[in-house]
C-alpha cells in the first residue's frame, strides 16, 4: 500500500525541465555563497565564543594572560626563529626532490639490503594486480556477451573462471596493502636506527636542546614526523605506480581492442588527453598548499605535546604554587591554535575535494562514454579474419555489447588511475612537510656535531654586578682542545654561555693529579659553565684547553639522575651489567662500595641488587646525592666534578666520603658552600661574578678564621659601621656575599676604603687589640 501511494504521489508531481534547472541553479547559488561568505561567517562565531569564554574566566583568566604576554612565560625553545625554522620551505620545488633522494639513500642504502627487497616484492605485485585487472575486464565482457546470446554453458564456464579468479586477485590485494604497511615499517626502522645514531653521537641530544635554538621539538621529530613520512612515503609509492601501470597497459589494452574491430582510436585519444590536461590545470591552479598546512600543524601537535610534558615535569611546583589555571589557560591556547590549523586544512579540502570530484568523477564520466560509444557508433566491425559483426545472427549486438563492456571496465579503471595520480598531487605536497622537517632534523644534527649553532639570544636587564659582555652575532669556535693523560691546563679560556654572554674573559690554570681544587663564587660567576666546557658539553671559543678524555673524569651533580632499571643499574651507571662483569667487579665490590656511602641498607630494604623501581621517587634527596657518590668510586676517575653533590648528605657522612675519595687517588675539583669540605682541598679557585678570578694555594686554618668572624659579624654587629667595613673586607677576601650586604639593609662602603691585602687586615687587627 505504502508503495504504490508513493507511485501515485511521484505521478502527480511535475518535474519539469523549467523546475530542475531552477533547481540546480539555487544549489549552485547557496554553495556559491557558502563558498564566499563561510569564512567571515565562521570568524564571527568563533569570536563570539572566544569573548564569551573570556567573560567567563574572569578576573583569573586576565591575570594568566598577563603572564602568558610576558616574554618569561614563552619558552626559548619556540621563539620566532623557532618557529621560522618549524615553518620552512615545503613546496613541491627542486629543494624537496633534493630533500626526498637524501632521505631515500638512508632509507635504502643499497639494493641488496630489506627494504629494497620489500619495495620489489611490492612492485611485482602491483604489476600482477594490473594484469588481473585486465583479465578481469575482458572476463567481464564475456560474460556478459554470453548473457545477451542465452548461451548458459559458456555463461557456467566464465563464471567459474570469474569464481576461480577471484582468489589470486583478493590474495594480490591483500599482498599489496600488507606490503606497503611492512615498507612503511622497515622504512621507518631504517630511518629511526639513523636517527638515534646521530641523536646519541658527540652528545647532540643535549646540543639541540641547549645550544641551538632551531629544533623545538626533537620528540616529535623523532616519533611522529618520522612516522607520517615514511607511512606516506610507502602510500604515495602504491599510490603513483600502479595507476602508471594501469594507464600503460591498460591503453595499450584499449588500443588493441579497437583495433581489432577497425575502429579508429584517434577521437577517443584526443577527448582523453583534451579532458585530462583541462583538469589538471584547473585542479593545479586552485589546488591549496597543503604542505605548508600540514607542517604548521604538525608545529601546533608538537607545541602542544611540549606543553604537556611541562606539566609533567613540573606537576610538583606547580601544585605548590596552586598555578592549575595558568597552566590550564597555556595549553587551552595551545590547543585552539591547533583546533583552528585544523579547520583551515579541512575547510581547503571541502572546496578542493568538491571540484575534484566533480571533474573527475562526472565530466570523466561523460567522456568515457563519449570515447567509448563513438569507436562502436561509427566502426564498421570488421574482424581480424575479415568478417564483419553485423553478419552474426543477432545482428552483432553480443559482439557490440561484448566490447563496449570490456572497454568501459578498462576505462572505468583508467580513470580511476589518472584520477589517482592527480589526486596524489595533494599527499605529494603533505609528503614535502614531512619531509622538510625530517630533513632539516637531520641538517641540525649534522650542524651541531660539527659546533655549528643558532642560538635565539635572550636579551634583558641585569644588575650592574653582572652586566657581562654579550658577542653579537654567530658564535664562532676558535679554541684548542688536547687530549692529556693525566693534566687539566687552561690558557687563556674564555667562558661564554650559550646565549653570548661572556662570564670570564681569559682564565688560565694548571691542574695536576692530586691537586684538589675548591671553586667558590657568587652565583651565577661561571662556577658550573667550567664543568660544562670541561665535560665537553659547551664549546670552547678561544684559547686552548688541555685535559683527559671523558673516560678519566666523572661529573655528580646537585640531583644525581637515577635511571630506570634495576638497584644495580644506579651504582654502575651508564655501564651494563656486561662491563661491570667485564671489569672484574662483583656485586660484593658494590656492596662494600654502598657501605662506603652508607647505602648498604638499601640492598635489604629494596628487595635485593635485581628491584625495579621508580628510584627518583623511591630515594630521598640525600640518598640520591649519596648514590651519585658511589658512582664516583664504581668508576674511579683520575678527577671527580663535584658540584653541590652533597649539599642534602649530613656532615659526617660528607667527610667521610671526601676521606674516602682521597684516598682512592682521585683528584677533586669542588663547587661547594659548606666550609666543612674546605679542609679537604689544597688549592682554591674564587671567581668575583665580574669577570674577575684568582687562583691560590688553599690557607683553610686561615679561611675558616675569616668564616668565623664573618659570620659573628653578621649575626651580632650588622648595625655598627666599623663592624659593616669590616664585613665587607670579609666577604672581599673569601669571594663570597653577605645576606645583610645583599639586602641592602646596610650601607656598602667604598671599595677604596676596605682592606685589600692579608697583611694589611692582620695590622687592622693588631690595632684594634
Amino acid at each position: 500500500m505504502s508503495n504504490s501511494k508513493f507511485l501515485k504521489a511521484a505521478t502527480k508531481t511535475d518535474f519539469s525541465g523549467r523546475k530542475v534547472a531552477t533547481g540546480a541553479a539555487i544549489c549552485l547559488i547557496a554553495a556559491y555563497g557558502m563558498r564566499c561568505y563561510y569564512p567571515t561567517f565562521a570568524k564571527i562565531v568563533f569570536s563570539r565564543r572566544s569573548k564569551k569564554a573570556t567573560q567567563l574566566q574572569g578576573g583569573q583568566t586576565k591575570s594568566s594572560d598577563k603572564h602568558q604576554e610576558s616574554p618569561a612565560s614563552v619558552s626559548p625553545a619556540h621563539s620566532s626563529e623557532a618557529q621560522k625554522y618549524d615553518k620552512a620551505n615545503s613546496n613541491v620545488d627542486q629543494n624537496f626532490y633534493k630533500q626526498l633522494r637524501y632521505l631515500i639513500k638512508i632509507i635504502i642504502p643499497n639494493i641488496c639490503c630489506k627494504e629494497f627487497g620489500i619495495l620489489s616484492l611490492h612492485t611485482i605485485s602491483l604489476i600482477i594486480r594490473t594484469f588481473l585487472s585486465i583479465y578481469v575486464a575482458q572476463l567481464d565482457g564475456s560474460i556478459v556477451q554470453t548473457i545477451v546470446q542465452r548461451n548458459v554453458t559458456r555463461f557456467v564456464v566464465q563464471l567459474a573462471k570469474w569464481i576461480f579468479l577471484a582468489v589470486p586477485a583478493t590474495f594480490i590485494n591483500s599482498l599489496i596493502r600488507f606490503l606497503e604497511s611492512k615498507l612503511a615499517l622497515v622504512f621507518r626502522t631504517r630511518l629511526v636506527k639513523h636517527a638515534y645514531e646521530k641523536y646519541f653521537d658527540s652528545q647532540t641530544y643535549y646540543r639541540v636542546s641547549n645550544l641551538d635554538s632551531r629544533l623545538s621539538n626533537a620528540d616529535q621529530c623523532l616519533t611522529e614526523d618520522i612516522t607520517m613520512f615514511t607511512s606516506s612515503l610507502a602510500h604515495l609509492y602504491s599510490h603513483l605506480t600502479k595507476p602508471l601501470l594501469d594507464v600503460a597497459l591498460m591503453s595499450f589494452t584499449l588500443y588493441r581492442l579497437a583495433q581489432s574491430r577497425g575502429a579508429s582510436s584517434k577521437t577517443p585519444t584526443i577527448i582523453a588527453m583534451v579532458v585530462i590536461l583541462i583538469t589538471a590545470k584547473i585542479l593545479r591552479a586552485v589546488s591549496p598548499k597543503f604542505g605548508k598546512l600540514v607542517a604548521e600543524e604538525a608545529h601546533r601537535k608538537g607545541h602542544l605535546r611540549f606543553m604537556h610534558s611541562r606539566i609533567i615535569t613540573n606537576a610538583e611546583e606547580i601544585a605548590f604554587y596552586n598555578g592549575h589555571q595558568i597552566e590550564r589557560s597555556l595549553l587551552t591556547r595551545c590547543y585552539s591554535a591547533l583546533v583552528k590549523q585544523m579547520d583551515l586544512i579541512f575547510y581547503k579540502r571541502l572546496w578542493y575535494i568538491m571540484l575534484e570530484q566533480f571533474l573527475m568523477k562526472y565530466v570523466w564520466s561523460a567522456s568515457g562514454l563519449i570515447m567509448v560509444a563513438v569507436p562502436i557508433i561509427t566502426a564498421t566491425g570488421i574482424r581480424e579474419d575479415g568478417s564483419k559483426v553485423e553478419d552474426d545472427d543477432d545482428g552483432g549486438v553480443s559482439e557490440r555489447t561484448r566490447y563496449f563492456t570490456t572497454a568501459r571496465n578498462l576505462l572505468i579503471s583508467s580513470a580511476d588511475a589518472i584520477e589517482r595520480m592527480m589526486s596524489s598531487y595533494k599527499e605529494i605536497t603533505e609528503l614535502a612537510g614531512y619531509t622538510s622537517r625530517v630533513s632539516q632534523m637531520f641538517e641540525v644534527f649534522e650542524d651541531v656535531k660539527l659546533g655549528k649553532y643558532q642560538r635565539n639570544t635572550v636579551t634583558k636587564q641585569k644588575p650592574i654586578k653582572t652586566n657581562f659582555e654579550r658577542i653579537s652575532g654567530s658564535l664562532v669556535q676558535k679554541g684548542v682542545v688536547i687530549d692529556t693523560e693525566s693534566t687539566i691546563i687552561i690558557e687563556n679560556l674564555p667562558i661564554i654561555t650559550p646565549n653570548g654572554d661572556i662570564i670570564v674573559q681569559s682564565l688560565s690554570l694548571k691542574i695536576e693529579d692530586g691537586m684538589h681544587l675548591l671553586i667558590t663564587g657568587p652565583n651565577g660567576c661561571g662556577k658550573s659553565s667550567l664543568f660544562r666546557i670541561l665535560n665537553g658539553l659547551w664549546p670552547v671559543y678561544g684559547g686552548k684547553l688541555c685535559k683527559p678524555p671523558p673516560i678519566s673524569m666523572f661529573y655528580i651533580p646537585q640531583r644525581p639522575y637515577m635511571s630506570i632499571g634495576t638497584l644495580r643499574d644506579q651504582v654502575i651507571y651508564p655501564d651494563s651489567v656486561t662491563d661491570m662483569k667485564a671489569k672484574g667487579i662483583t656485586d660484593e665490590d658494590l656492596m662494600n662500595i654502598l657501605k662506603i656511602v652508607h647505602l648498604d641498607n638499601i640492598v635489604h630494604r629494596e628487595g635485593g641488587w635485581q628491584a625495579e623501581c621508580d628510584w627518583k621517587d623511591v630515594l630521598s634527596g640525600g640518598e640520591k646525592q649519596r648514590m651519585g657518590m658511589a658512582r664516583t668510586f664504581y668508576h674511579r676517575p683520575k678527577f671527580a666534578l663535584l658540584d653541590e653533590c652533597t649539599s642534602a648528605v649530613s656532615i659526617d657522612v660528607e667527610s667521610k666520603i671526601y676521606l674516602s675519595l682521597k684516598a682512592a687517588g682521585i683528584t677533586l675539583l669542588t663547587i661547594t658552600h659548606r666550609p666543612t669540605l674546605w679542609k679537604f682541598h689544597t688549592h682554591l679557585l674564587q671567581f668575583d661574578g665580574e669577570g674577575g678570578w684568582r687562583m691560590e694555594e688553599l690557607d683553610t686554618t686561615a679561611r675558616l678564621t675569616l668564616n668565623e668572624e664573618k659570620q659573628k659579624l653578621e649575626h651580632q654587629l650588622a648595625g655598627m659601621p666599623r663592624m659593616q667595613e669590616r664585613l665587607r673586607e670579609l666577604c672581599t677576601l673569601l669571594g663570597e656575599d653577605s645576606v645583610l650586604l645583599s639586602s641592602g639593609d646596610i650601607p656598602i662602603p667604598n671599595e677604596d676604603d676596605l682592606v685589600s691585602t692579608e697583611d694589611d687586615l692582620a695590622a687592622y687587627e693588631f690595632k684594634n687589640e
